[in-house]
């Protein structure tokens, strides 16, 4: 192969930011690499994003005591990837939060995530063999819920269907500061493989109703005001509409996967290519809106062996 496959050769190690989004919300970021949040109550911490392994995760938790010797109460799962949820038992959270879809996503495909992403992206999975095994909620919902840590209320929300069907979002209303999970990225790619191109923009115009002073992105740096919140809703929506626009006119046409990659290709390299896991997404991106284009409204599960067979498909 010309390339390595998605992120299998990347191995560089991330500078570590952890950026105060608001009172006591915080955003723990590391250039391009999946994200987490913090937010602090009266009594005790809620975690958004548990990381892919327990020793990810302890980089989260040494973030944390350095700004608060409060419990760790709540972890919050935006959604059921495996880089997101896997380090969960670090946190000795009482409660674990998903959504009801994602739980069922879990169900569905969730072992079958983690071996693909493992695959992909092995740097991301340090400590892998400490991870107990899927992570499951302690607590569901569907639509909206509010968890209250003292008098502080977080408000979880489902606006609609994006990076998967499952999506949540967070939204601390004292302070107006929502933590978005892969809905909204800054500089970073997308990744749509799992995604939803049809409902994704009316999700972000979800989002942007709420006029909020801050997000801590799913990937990217923590975004504080409004300008910067605008510009990365913006350049979300850009780089989902330049991915599906390219990809259906192929496969309206009836055009191969390879030529929905090359036209995909010729939108988006230009504007994106220096995104943050740019050439990790693209394969998956077009896949998903190839499938999408054509009908398929459930994203068919990836496994490993799937994944091998579309990034050869697309190597010719």
């Amino acid at each position: 192969m010309a390339k390595a496959f998605a992120s299998q050769g990347d191995m560089t190690e991330k500078t570590i930011s952890f950026t105060e989004v608001g009172n006591g919300l915080w955003a723990f970021t590391a250039e391009g690499d999946p994200n987490s949040g913090v937010i602090i109550g009266d009594d005790s911490v809620m975690i958004v994003e548990a990381q892919a392994t327990p020793r990810l995760a302890s980089k989260v938790i040494e973030k944390v005591r350095e700004v608060t010797d409060k419990p760790i109460s709540h972890v919050v799962l935006t959604h059921y990837h495996a880089v997101r949820v896997l380090g969960a038992s670090a946190f000795n959270a009482e409660q674990i939060i998903m959504s009801e879809t994602a739980r069922s996503m879990v169900v569905e495909r969730g072992q079958e995530d983690w071996d693909s992403e493992f695959g992909r992206f092995p740097r991301l999975f340090q400590g892998h063999e400490s991870i107990p095994g899927l992570t499951w909620p302690t607590q569901t919902f569907k639509g909206r819920m509010s968890v209250y840590l003292g008098n502080r209320r977080v408000d979880l929300m489902q606006l609609g269907r994006a990076h998967t069907a499952g999506d949540i979002v967070i939204h601390v209303p004292d302070e107006n500061v929502m933590f978005t999970g892969d809905i909204v990225e800054d500089h970073s790619a997308c990744y749509c493989g799992d995604g939803h191109f049809g409902d994704w923009g009316k999700t972000l115009d979800n989002i942007a109703a709420f006029d909020v002073d801050a997000i801590a992105p799913g990937r990217g740096d923590a975004l504080v005001g409004r300008e910067q919140v605008n510009s990365a809703i913006d350049s979300t929506r850009d780089f989902l509409e330049s991915t599906w626009k390219p990809a259906a006119r192929v496969a309206a046409r009836g055009g191969s996967l390879k030529q929905a990659w090359d036209a995909v290709r010729k939108a988006c390299d230009a504007k994106f290519s220096d995104y943050a896991i740019y050439e990790h997404c693209l394969p998956f991106n077009v896949a998903r809106a190839y499938d999408e284009a054509r009908g398929i409204d459930t994203p068919r599960i990836w496994t490993a062996a799937r994944d091998q067979k579309m990034w050869e498909d697309l190597q010719g």
